[in-house]
This record gives structure tokens, sequence and C-alpha cells, in this order.
């Protein structure tokens, strides 16, 4: 299978892995789990990197990964596509007369995590949402044969929201992807059980519920 999460390079006894952030939805928590997973790897001693390849609406996002991981690569490698309509990057790149490529992004990707343990990769929008001309995130999990974990707002409705990410997934990454739940300002009455119930369908041991004064967690929550 392409989904399989782990590139057979050895580095440091560790196999290299290539973890994609997608989510449920624009700002569902991609960015903010990215940072926390960062933060949480590198303060072990993990060499590890976060990209964000294509984004359109400011660069906010990809200098915060930036920052979370010293300057371990220069911005524009962290996110080689930028654009300033704040729409889907497909048509903000079009505004600009320029066409992003499922290959290019692929190739881009692959060259900058040969120097690291652990890549993760953060997508733009849901799972479903155009990136570019011809792939969205879940094309390009499977270009990189990336494991999935996917972002999602710990909020009325997640249940729904989830099942149909993982359904939208190809069988051999869905059995392979996590899940997180991700906190929100307000919680409302659902938060104290959305991962209980979402159990029932999904396998728990998969299952991250993030607590929002989260600073570093166990790396094993997130290798695969």
């Amino acid at each position: 299978s392409r989904c399989l999460g782990v590139v057979k390079a050895v580095t440091s006894g560790m196999r290299r892995q290539t973890i994609f952030i997608t989510g449920t939805d624009t700002g569902a928590g991609k960015t903010t789990l990215t940072i926390l997973m960062l933060k949480s790897m590198r303060a072990r001693g993990v060499n590890a990197a976060g990209l964000k390849p294509v984004c359109s609406g400011g660069r906010g996002d990809a200098k915060k990964i930036l920052a979370a991981m010293d300057g371990a690569l220069p911005l524009d490698q962290v996110n080689p596509w930028h654009f300033r309509a704040a729409i889907a990057p497909l048509l903000a790149a079009r505004q600009e007369r320029k066409r992003v490529r499922l290959a290019q992004v692929a190739a881009q990707v692959r060259a900058a995590g040969k120097q690291f343990e652990v890549l993760l990769v953060e997508g733009a929008g849901g799972l479903l949402s155009p990136m570019g001309e011809d792939f969205n995130s879940r094309d390009l999990i499977l270009a990189l044969g990336a494991a999935p974990i996917i972002a999602a707002p710990n909020r009325l409705g997640v249940i729904n929201h989830v099942l149909l990410t993982l359904e939208a997934l190809p069988k051999p990454c869905r059995a392979r992807a996590k899940v997180a739940l991700m906190p929100q300002r307000r919680p409302d009455i659902s938060a104290k059980t959305n991962g209980r119930l979402l159990a029932n369908y999904f396998d728990p041991a998969r299952i991250i519920t993030v607590g929002r004064n989260a600073r570093a967690w166990p790396i094993a929550e997130f290798l695969f």
C-alpha cells in the first residue's frame, strides 16, 4: 500500500516517517496540532520538521510552524506556494495566474524531508478541499505515502464530520489514520462525550482528545 506512513530509511534508530495533518474543515485546528506535535517531538530530541506546502490568505500559519522548529528550514521551504486571497488555494493561485500541480508539491515535500526523522505536512482546508489544479489533501497523502491525522474541533457535530472524513480516505489510509479532537475556546456539553461516542465507530486507541492546556505529549501518541 502507498499509505504505509513509513519510509524504509532509518535515521538514528528511528524509521523515517511522513505524517499528514488534515482536517474536517478549515479552522479545525491543523496548525495548532502541527505546532504541538513539533514542539513535543523536538523537546524530546526527535529531528522533526513541519511543512505547510500550500496556503492562501497569508503565511501566518507557516510562520508559526517555522517558529516551532527554531528555523530548521527557511520559510520558503516550509511554505513554497502562498497566495494572497483568502479563498481556496486553487482559486487564489488562478487569480495570480499561477498553477500548482501535485507532482511539484510531492517532489518538494520529499526533498525537504530527507534530512529529518519525522516530517509533518499540514494540508489546506479539509481533506477534499482543492489545493491545486489536479489534487487535494487526499491525493497528496497518497502521493507521499503519508500517515494521516485528522484534526477535528471537539464540538457538537464533530462525529458526523469525522466519520465523513474517514469515509473519504482510501481504506489502507483509513486503517492507519488517527483523529485529534481539538479544544474549543467555549466548549459545549458534547466535548465531554464526543471521544467516547466516536470510539463506537473508530478504534479508540487512535482517538486523541487534546486538552486546552496541552503543552507536550508523549511521542508515541503521534508516531505510526
